[in-house]
């Protein structure tokens, strides 16, 4: 089996998902390097006035890049692992191993979204999903913004810790 490189469109937007989620950025610290040697009471504290923890924002960005991916493949609603939609409740008391599994909920979803666009075909880019305002490549190249403003809020909020 050979592996078939992505049209060079497809591999810009893999590479603008992949920076913003794991590898260093030009725009700073990534998604993922932001929650390196996290714990789970640092990922459920709150700082005062702050309107979510940081494990609440790893849930809604794992949430977000279910929903893009559910529109890239016109799957129904009902596939995320936890109930509910774009913001989830943290108890303030999170196991260490919650939070490890919220931390893999979130490279899973990546992982799925990743190789979806890895193996959409370039001229769906300009189609615009069901249900969706925008095309494929908004939607994608959104995500990656989607990433990288989380990870610049979660950075904000890891410093405001105590």
């Amino acid at each position: 089996m050979t592996d078939k490189k992505p049209p060079i469109e497809i591999q810009i937007l893999l590479d603008a998902l992949d920076d913003a989620y794991h590898k260093p950025g030009w725009h700073g610290p990534s998604l993922r390097s932001t929650i390196r040697r996290v714990s789970a009471k640092e990922a459920a504290s709150r700082v005062k006035n702050a309107s979510h923890s940081v494990a609440e924002l790893v849930l809604h960005c794992a949430y977000w890049k279910y929903a893009g991916l559910r529109r890239l493949t016109g799957a129904k609603r009902g596939g995320f692992p936890l109930k509910g939609s774009n913001w989830f409740s943290v108890p303030a008391d999170l196991s260490e191993s919650d939070w490890k599994l919220h931390v893999k909920l979130l490279d899973d979803m990546h992982a799925q979204l990743r190789e979806t666009i890895a193996a959409l075909p370039k001229k769906r880019l300009t189609e615009i999903p069901s249900g969706a305002k925008v095309t494929n490549l908004k939607l994608i190249y959104g995500l990656a913004a989607h990433d990288a403003y989380h990870a610049g809020q979660i950075r904000t909020l890891r410093g405001l810790l105590p």
